[in-house]
Parts: structure tokens; C-alpha cells; sequence
């Protein structure tokens, strides 16, 4: 479980030093909302961050008894809809659906229309996702370490697609990469639904996906997964080996791979005391049985960890991600 292991010793201090003080920021944000919510994605409908962001925002509006909106802002891998979050009032009606990405944008521009670690305060995780790597059905490679053989093989000749230069996927195969040992060659397209077409049309050789963007082509033996990151197996595909379960113990910080997640962040300066309250709300959101269930068809696991856990998780991932830009020659534009 991506969260309860990784994130259990954070969580446990955050509950234990915040319990007194928690109460009271929850009864001195009851103010909250007083109007409509709105929720920026900053990126395209349909995507995995906008689906979420939309099923929460439904059990947020049922709990709160107010509206709360999902708009999209895309573009500019993410930092259009992130630094107009970061200029709204700090009152906690608007809301930026952040994503590991925000970790990576350091090293993909020169400069930020936003200060990355101060701008936000983060809120909590909403959801875990495993990423996996998959082939094409009739590729050669039958599991991991025959592809990373191949690979070590003929440096360069194995071919991945993502959704473009800096991508979430560029990233997480350029780590796979490293812990690996091998080069790989990089075909960028304009989304990562692109390069899970080129894979299936065998212009590419494999992709590293989430497990939910490309679940059905999985299912209708379509696309072969070869690992997938997590500490265990997802009972979504639960005969797909882990990472680390198929040689690859030393990838990702805990050994479990690149693992991608989507969350709530404030603009700064929003008071403790709807911080507070905002998280209360989404743990209760996420312990639906109807929002389990949603996350469990997109092969996700539900977060709720505490702000000073999802702070910690963003500070740990920005650094994870400049060795990553490092090693793999990713220039800022």
C-alpha cells in the first residue's frame, strides 16, 4: 500500500503533535466555505488528475453544502492553472489539483511565474498511482530483466514514448533508465494517450504508463505490463510483479518504483484553520465507500495523509527529480 507504508510514521507524528490544536483550527474554520469552491486542474479534461479532482469535488459539494467547481487551465505543462491559483486569495475557495508533476517543474524552466516552495500550501494526497511499464503483446521481451538485457545489449536500439519532453513519463522512464544501467531512446508525442498508441501500432517499443490510463488495453491483451511500481501488487492486475519483485529492488527511493499521485494545494497564506478543515474533509471523502470503489476501478489507493506529510512527500519528490533531470540531460527551457 503506497501510502500506508511510506507515509505511516509522518502521518502518526502529524496526528499525535496537531491533536489539540487540530480541534480547534476545525471549530475556527467552520466559517469555510462561504461561497463556492472552485478546483483549477491545470490540465485537459479526461486526464487521470481531472477525473479525481471531479469525483472528489462531488463528495466535497455533498459535505460541505456548497458548490465546488473543477476547471481546467492547461498548458505549459501545468504552471498556467498553477500560477493562477497562486494569485487567488488566500481563503481556501480556490484550489489547485496538483500532481507529481508540480515536483518536476524546476528543472524544466529556466524561470516560474511562481516561487515553486513557497507559493502553495499543500493540503493532502488524494490518490496513489502505480505506474506501470508495458510492451506491446508481441514484443520479445516476456518480463523485465529480458528487456533490461536487450537493453544492455544494444544501448539506445529499444525505443519508449511518452507525452513529451518532460513529461511525467519522460521523467519516470528516465529514472527506470538509471536504476537500470541502460539508455534507452526517447520518442516524444504531444500526450502519453499518443505514445500508448504508438506502442500498440509497434512504432514504439514500450511506455511507462499509470496502471489506470491504459487498464483496458491490459485487459484486452492489447498491452503486455511488464512491472508496475507500488510495494505490492495491485489487485487490479495482481499477476504483474512489482518493481522490485521483477530485480529492480533499487528503483524509487523505497524501492517501489515511480509511484504518481494528485492532490489538493492552497494558495499561500491561507490560514491554518481551513487547512485544517479542508483535510478532515477530504480523508472523509476518501473513506466513501463509493470513492473507494472509483479508485479502486482506476487501480488507485486513497490518500488523506496530513498537510506537513504532503509537504514532506513534495520536498522529498523535488529533490528525488533534479538527479533524474541530471542524469538524463533534461535541459530547462
Amino acid at each position: 500500500m503506497f501510502q500506508r507504508r511510506q507515509f505511516l510514521h509522518a502521518t502518526l507524528a502529524g496526528a499525535a503533535v496537531g491533536l489539540g490544536t487540530g480541534r480547534r483550527a476545525l471549530a475556527q474554520g467552520d466559517a469555510w466555505p462561504s461561497r463556492p469552491v472552485r478546483i483549477v486542474v491545470a490540465w485537459a479534461p479526461g486526464g487521470a488528475v481531472d477525473t479525481i479532482a471531479r469525483r472528489l469535488g462531488q463528495k466535497l459539494s455533498e459535505q460541505l453544502g456548497k458548490p465546488v467547481v473543477v476547471e481546467n487551465k492547461s498548458g505549459a505543462t501545468g504552471t498556467i492553472g498553477a500560477a493562477e491559483v497562486a494569485r487567488a486569495a488566500p481563503d481556501g475557495h480556490t484550489l489547485l489539483a496538483m500532481d507529481n508533476t508540480y515536483a518536476m517543474l524546476p528543472y524544466l524552466f529556466q524561470k516560474l511565474p511562481f516561487d515553486h516552495a513557497t507559493a502553495f500550501r499543500p493540503v493532502t494526497v488524494s490518490a496513489f498511482s502505480p505506474v506501470m511499464l508495458a510492451v506491446h503483446r508481441d514484443a520479445p521481451w516476456r518480463d523485465l530483466a529480458s528487456l533490461v538485457a536487450a537493453a544492455k545489449r544494444k544501448p539506445e536500439e529499444i525505443t519508449y514514448g511518452t507525452g513529451g519532453i518532460g513529461s511525467a513519463p519522460h521523467f519516470a522512464t528516465a529514472a527506470f533508465a538509471q536504476a537500470a544501467g541502460v539508455k534507452l531512446f526517447h520518442v516524444p508525442f504531444k500526450g502519453a494517450g499518443e505514445a500508448v498508441t504508438a506502442v500498440l501500432g509497434q512504432q514504439v517499443d514500450m511506455v511507462m504508463i499509470s496502471l489506470g490510463s491504459a487498464l483496458g488495453h491490459v485487459r484486452g491483451g492489447l498491452l503486455r505490463p511488464l512491472a508496475m511500481s507500488g510495494t505490492s501488487r495491485t489487485a487490479a492486475l495482481p499477476d504483474v510483479p512489482t518493481f522490485r519483485e521483477a530485480g529492480l529492488p533499487g528503483f524509487g527511493p523505497h524501492g517501489e518504483g515511480v509511484v504518481n499521485w494528485s492532490g489538493l494545494a492552497a494558495p499561500a497564506r491561507t490560514p491554518d484553520a481551513v487547512v485544517t478543515r479542508l483535510q478532515a474533509e477530504v480523508a472523509t471523502a476518501l473513506k466513501a465507500p463509493d470513492m473507494q470503489e472509483f479508485l479502486a476501478s482506476i487501480a488507485s489507493e486513497p490518500g488523506g495523509m496530513p498537510p506537513e506529510a504532503f509537504a514532506t512527500l513534495l520536498t522529498e519528490e523535488t529533490a528525488r527529480w533534479r538527479d533524474v533531470a541530471n542524469g538524463a540531460g533534461i535541459e530547462r527551457q
